[in-house]
C-alpha cells in the first residue's frame, strides 16, 4: 500500500527539474496525494534560492540541471541545512551517478522509469529517514562503502574515540549497515518503527552524521555491517 502525507502535517516538498511538464507532473501527483508542495525549481541556482526560502523536508532533484549540476545543489543544500531530505530522480542509473550523488549528500536514488506509487512511497519513507533506491542501486551504494572500508587509513591519520553507543543503539546500526529498512528493523527486534527511528537519531546525534547514508558508511568502515 502506498504511503502518503499525513493530512494534519504534511511533507514539505520542493521539486527540481529542467522539463516543465514532467516536474510540473510530479508537483501535482504529490499535491494529489497530500503533500505540501512548498516550490518547485528549474535549474540549480533557482532550487537553492527557494529551498532556502521555504525550508522544505525533502528535496525531488534531478541531476542535470541548467547552471549548476544536481551534484552541486545537493552539496549545497545539505550545506546550508544538514537535516534536509535529498531523493535524486534521475534518468540515469549509471554507478558513477549513483555514486556521486550519495557522496554529494543524497539519500535516495530512483531512475524516473518508477511508477507513480513508488515515487510516492520513496518520498514518504524518505522524509521518515529511510535510504530508498531503486532496487539493485542499494547494493551498488553499500558495496562501494564497503571498498572504501578495505582501504587503509594514510599513515599517521588518527580519529577521535568514537562515542559510546548502548548495546540497542549497536545492535539497530548493524542492521541499517545490512540495508534493512526501519520496519524491516523494527519487526526483526520487535519494536515499533517509532523506536527504531528514535535510536537511530540518538545515534547520528552521538556521531556527528547528518543522514542514514552517512551512517551506513560510518557502520561499514567499522565493519558493524559482517
Amino acid at each position: 500500500m502506498t504511503e502518503t502525507a499525513p493530512a494534519s502535517a504534511p511533507i514539505r516538498v520542493l521539486v527540481v527539474d529542467d522539463h516543465p511538464m514532467w516536474r510540473d507532473g510530479v508537483a501535482r501527483d504529490l499535491a494529489e496525494a497530500g503533500y505540501d508542495v512548498v516550490a518547485t525549481a528549474g535549474d540549480g541556482p533557482e532550487a537553492i534560492r527557494r529551498a532556502r526560502a521555504t525550508a522544505p523536508q525533502v528535496v525531488i532533484l534531478d541531476l542535470n540541471l541548467p547552471k549548476l549540476s544536481g551534484d552541486e545543489v545537493a552539496r549545497e543544500l545539505v550545506k546550508n541545512d544538514p537535516g534536509v531530505r535529498i531523493l535524486v530522480l534521475s534518468a540515469s542509473g549509471e554507478q558513477e551517478d549513483v555514486l556521486e550523488a550519495v557522496k554529494a549528500g543524497a539519500t535516495g536514488y530512483l531512475v524516473k522509469s518508477a511508477s507513480q506509487a513508488e515515487l510516492l512511497d520513496a518520498v514518504a519513507r524518505t522524509a521518515k529517514g529511510d535510504a530508498v533506491f531503486t532496487p539493485g542501486l542499494a547494493g551498488l551504494v553499500l558495496g562501494e562503502f564497503r571498498r572504501i572500508a578495505t582501504n587503509p587509513a594514510p599513515s599517521g591519520s588518527r580519529e577521535p574515540a568514537a562515542p559510546r553507543l548502548t548495546d540497542r543503539e549497536t545492535e539497530v546500526l548493524r542492521l541499517v549497515a545490512k540495508g534493512l529498512s526501519y520496519k524491516q528493523i523494527a519487526e526483526r527486534l520487535v519494536l515499533s518503527h517509532r523506536t527504531v527511528q528514535n535510536h537511530v537519531q540518538n545515534t547520528l546525534n552521538k556521531l556527528q552524521l547528518h543522514n542514514r547514508v552517512e551512517l551506513v558508511r560510518y557502520a561499514i568502515e567499522r565493519g558493524l555491517d559482517d
